[in-house]
């Protein structure tokens, strides 16, 4: 997934994309400069933070740059460097709970840097995307599976289900009354599936079922005796990897930083 930067300034965007500001404007970008754009109280506000801020707001296309969205972001600037110097005379920031804070948001903005300039260097190419679309559609199959079962503890009990079925009785109630899996409520209803989201004795007896039927015998995995009945069977719907690009790109991108954090992880010395 490509990380988006830092948040650092997010407060004081509050105001300059407030609703009095939304207007955007074509106005041509005021030049950056060097002089402080105010003092308060004798402490310099430097032109570069408005320019900063400007660069974010623009980047996240929420404001094109005017002196309006200027003029806003310098006023919100001026209260913040009030209400510093205000909080920081009255000793807010020695307090421990706002040094453990402070120190939690430097970590984060420096960490998301950090990860920001990695993705930057290590971008996902096509060919792994391509790779792993491949991948998954090996993994789903060529066909899906509706089926719906009903799990009991003992082969006895599930004797007597299927002596029940081909009597007559209605699958769907049996399950509500009998199964102990969580798909009881839903009459063992089990959705459309690939058979490998199923262990392979359960996903065996499934696929060499016909269309509504029941299986003759109960079926044994680790969670205890199964009677199965397939409901129907479908080509497998996988759509074409133009249209799932970006979400196969973010996957292997978080994968990719899953991995340098493991990586950092088992360099460091942890006691």
């Amino acid at each position: 997934m490509m990380l988006k930067p830092a948040r650092l300034l997010l407060a004081i965007l509050a105001l300059a994309t407030a609703p009095a500001f939304a207007q955007k404007t074509s106005a041509p970008s005021s030049a950056p400069s060097s002089a402080p754009i105010a003092t308060v109280n004798g402490k310099a506000i430097p032109a570069a933070r408005v320019d900063q801020i400007v660069k974010q707001v623009v980047a996240q296309g929420k404001q094109t740059d005017s002196p309006q969205l200027r003029e806003a972001i310098k006023k919100d600037l001026i209260g913040r460097e009030v209400m510093i110097q205000e909080a920081d005379k009255q000793g807010f920031g020695m307090r421990p709970e706002v040094k453990s804070a402070l120190e939690n948001a430097r970590q984060s903005i420096i960490i998301n840097a950090m990860l920001a300039d990695y993705v930057k260097k290590n971008p996902v190419k096509d060919a792994e995307i391509k790779a792993e679309y491949d991948k998954y559609k090996s993994t789903v199959g060529d066909k899906e599976y509706h089926a719906k079962h009903i799990l009991v503890p003992t082969e006895e009990e599930a004797k007597a289900l299927i002596a029940k079925l081909k009597t007559g009785s209605k699958f769907e109630e049996l399950a509500k009354a009998s199964s102990k899996d969580g798909s009881a409520a839903n009459g063992g209803d089990l959705d459309w599936a690939s058979p490998n989201n199923y262990v392979p004795e359960f996903s065996k007896a499934m696929v060499a079922l016909q269309k509504g039927a029941i299986t003759d015998t109960p079926v044994k995995t680790q969670y205890g005796y199964h009677v199965i009945k397939l409901e129907d069977s479908r080509a497998t719907k996988v759509p074409p990897l133009e249209e799932i690009k970006q979400q196969v790109a973010e996957s292997l991108q978080q994968r990719k930083l899953q991995q340098f954090r493991e990586d950092l992880m088992k360099k460091a010395t942890i006691k």
